[in-house]
């Protein structure tokens, strides 16, 4: 069986109850109390004396547990003999007082040679002493060490803060690298010496299972350099009154850290989880070596193993990207091939539509499986345990643009099958990426590569850069909440192939500020920001319709919604609305949207769900509560995208509910919130709709509802929505007569007074003329 199938690393500080040294042996700590090491580094040690503790079978009879104290004198702080339980030799330990002093390892271990074992047994019990340190010793160890080893005793070297490891591995038994351990790496420690011990038939056997297993580690240190900075004028001497002078060097002492990269050894175990008996993101919990118990999401607790199967319902192309750098460490890796092991156990099964692949990162990229190869869930399970861990550096950014070439190719069998599905990047990271993330992460975003990102809560900003959408993150509190995200990750892998509700009715107009506060550059993001959202609704007469309205001081309708019916023609439209300037004021701009674009003469359709979204800086928002609230009131759904230095409580005005608002930094993360409108308002859209909220019918025309349908009851118009107006006019004597009849009737009285003068002035003239 493959290293990679030891799912459970058994530290001691878990386990010591089930992994225990249970043999006749005699164990003395040597603890260095010394000023280099410092009070905290005491303390350190300790900490690693009382937890090695747990997994030692402490007794009379089994293993012995002595303590020497060293500093510039050694002291014999607990003998092999004083005390009969393991309760009692920890408290005694947890009396020991730090000492300080110079650090005399020679004198500690010439101390151990004299005095022997106190309280020990005979030799022909193995002996052990177990030096913990900085290796900064003020004397000579190299010979008291080689006699010590030479009369039988095995030696550890712990190495404390930041130890001289050069003088730890030539105090130590051989093979250095199996006894000499850096205390920072708490458990790597204690399991190494564990492992030691077992191996060198020191104590018991390796438990039935369990396996020795070797990776890269790294020990650290910080180590003084010596470096010229330059000569300067000195004095050598005189000779009666002559003086003499020189150049003298000068030297500057720096500290620097170092890292020694090392093989480490370590016991791995199989866990009780390793056959994922815990379906539907069940979380499954060892209990010993053999027991476990599964905790279950809600609605499958009735069943001890979390069944029925819970299966994906989509089509999509999955690929799962692992890291398995060295700053994850061999623990984190196998914890995420046990996590992707329950999550194929949880949701696949033959006639699962959808295709897997598997890869692994570290500095560099390898296809561990490709889309499609593996369809037997079994199979793909199997090539999960397969991987191998890579170690190196955490190059997530040269991993996405490696995968977005060559990660979505097809295994062979599937070679010459074309389709459309959705692709995905399932992330499962635990370290900071060391290289660039975000161009990597929108290259695969542009070539339609949608990514997830799994990883801890402190990575939550790295991975929302990743995936440009917060909704697409899952992060985990602890390493043992992962396996509780199986339902939430299938859910968001489903989610992709849903973009812009296909299929669902929808009447969407934007209200873009287009004012001077905005200022034209920032007007072209927001273009940029409709187009690339209005691609992912299917526009055409029957399903999605867009409209577009801008606004400065007045607001401007650029296209309603019934005036395109196809994706394209949006797209070329929004470039060329006009930029206004001037000084915006968002309440007009949303009167203006309801009274003209949420209008049947406009486009908009009864009994669709309707949606406004509104893009704004918020400086000229303060007039926009009562105008959004009406159209709120009149059954429209209102969502703002806040930009900038924003206050919620304009947007909550505005959008009337937390779940309706976005907020971004600036216009450049603009882009990132596309993804997340989306999904805000296919979900809003789902709900019922009233045909007479808003009112289709014009004119104050009175909406009535029918059964299933509705009518519009008109005063002096006609039509289905009151859109003409009637001719027939009530006969009554009393009302006034049409004005443009009132202006001929006047017009032709001043024609006949004007005919009546003319015609007295010509009868008048001949009896003047007498």
């Amino acid at each position: 069986m493959s290293s990679s199938s030891w799912l459970h690393l058994l530290l001691m500080l878990l386990f010591g109850q089930v992994m225990q040294c249970s043999a006749a042996v005699d164990i003395l700590f040597v603890m260095d109390s010394s000023y280099s090491v410092g009070k905290g580094g005491f303390e350190r040690s300790r900490h690693y004396v009382l937890k090695l503790c747990e997994a030692l079978d402490v007794s009379t009879d089994k293993v012995r547990v002595g303590v020497i104290q060293f500093g510039s004198t050694p002291k014999l702080e607990i003998s092999l003999d004083s005390y009969e339980s393991k309760e009692e030799l920890k408290k005694k330990m947890k009396k020991i007082h730090y000492r300080g002093g110079s650090t005399q390892t020679g004198l500690a271990l010439k101390f151990v040679l004299r005095k022997g074992f106190s309280g020990g047994r005979n030799s022909t019990v193995p002996r052990v002493v177990i030096l913990l340190s900085d290796g900064k010793s003020q004397g000579a160890v190299q010979r008291a060490a080689s006699e010590l080893k030479l009369s039988g005793v095995t030696l550890f070297a712990v190495g404390i803060r930041y130890p001289r490891w050069e003088e730890l591995r030539e105090l130590a038994s051989s093979p250095s690298d199996t006894h000499v351990f850096f205390a920072e790496h708490f458990s790597d420690a204690v399991n190494g010496l564990f492992t030691t011990l077992t191996t060198s038939s020191v104590c018991t056997a390796i438990p039935s299972g369990c396996k020795v297993e070797s990776y890269p580690c790294v020990q650290k240190t910080l180590e003084t350099v010596k470096e010229l900075q330059g000569n300067f004028m000195c004095w050598k001497g005189s000779k009666g009154y002559s003086t003499y002078t020189s150049l003298c060097p000068h030297y500057r002492y720096n500290k620097v850290y170092r890292q020694h990269p090392v093989v480490c050894h370590r016991t791995i175990c199989p866990d009780p989880c390793d056959s994922q008996p815990c379906q539907n993101g069940g979380t499954c919990i060892s209990e010993g070596l053999d027991k476990h118990r599964c905790e279950c999401p809600a609605g499958y607790g009735s069943d001890p193993n979390c069944a029925p199967i819970l299966s994906f319902d989509c089509s999509v192309d999955v690929l799962f990207l692992v890291e398995g750098s060295s700053a994850l460490t061999l623990e984190g890796f196998l914890r995420f091939k046990s996590f992707l092991k329950r999550f194929m156990q949880a949701v696949l099964s033959l006639d699962t539509p959808v295709k897997m692949g598997l890869a692994q990162y570290g500095s560099d990229m390898k296809i561990e499986a490709k889309i499609g190869e593996h369809r037997d869930p079994a199979k793909l399970i199997q090539a999960v345990e397969g991987m191998q861990y890579r170690g190196g550096q955490a190059k997530a950014g040269n991993a996405l643009r490696y995968i977005t070439r060559h990660g979505f190719q097809s295994a062979p069998v599937f070679a010459d099958v074309q389709d459309d599905l959705p692709r995905v990047v399932v992330l499962l990271t635990g370290t900071p990426s060391v290289d660039p993330v975000v161009e990597p992460a929108k290259y695969a975003r542009d070539r339609e590569i949608f990514i997830i990102g799994v990883a801890p809560d402190g990575m939550r900003a790295e991975i929302n850069n990743i995936t440009a959408n917060p909704q697409r993150t899952i992060t985990y509190q602890s390493p043992d909440r992962l396996s509780a995200k199986i339902p939430e990750l299938r859910a968001k892998i489903c989610s992709v192939d849903n973009q812009g509700c296909l299929g669902q009715a929808l009447d969407l107009v934007f209200v873009l500020d287009a004012s001077s506060g905005v200022g034209k550059d920032n007007f072209v993001h927001l273009q940029d920001f409709v187009r690339s959202t209005s691609v992912q609704f299917d526009i055409n007469r029957d399903v999605a319709q867009v409209g577009l309205v801008v606004y400065g001081r007045r607001p401007v309708t650029v296209f309603d919604l019934d005036k395109y019916d196809s994706g394209s023609a949006v797209l070329k439209a929004v470039g060329d609305a006009a930029f206004l300037g001037g000084r915006a004021s968002t309440g007009s701009a949303l009167l203006h949207v309801l009274s003209q674009s949420l209008t049947v003469g406009k486009g908009a359709r009864p009994g669709v769900n309707k949606a406004v979204v509104v893009l704004t800086d918020g400086k000229s928002a303060e007039d926009a509560a009562v105008p959004a609230q009406k159209i709120r009131d009149s059954g429209v759904s209102v969502f703002v995208i806040g930009i900038g230095d924003i206050q919620q409580e304009v947007l909550f005005r505005i959008a009337g509910s937390e779940d309706h608002m976005i907020s971004v930094p600036s216009y450049d993360d603009l882009k990132y919130s596309e993804d997340v409108l989306v999904q805000m308002v296919c979900a809003d859209v789902k709900k019922p709709v009233n045909l007479c909220n808003p009112n289709p019918c014009m004119n104050d025309g009175i909406c009535v509802l029918l059964n299933g349908s509705y009518r519009c009851d008109c005063n002096g118009w006609k039509g289905p929505h009151c859109e003409t107006r009637s001719r027939e006019q009530p006969s009554r004597g009393d009302l006034p007569k049409p004005a443009g009849l009132r202006r001929r009737q006047h017009k032709s009285e001043k024609e006949l007074l004007q005919r009546y003068k003319q015609h007295r002035r010509r009868h008048a003239s001949p009896v003047q003329h007498r």
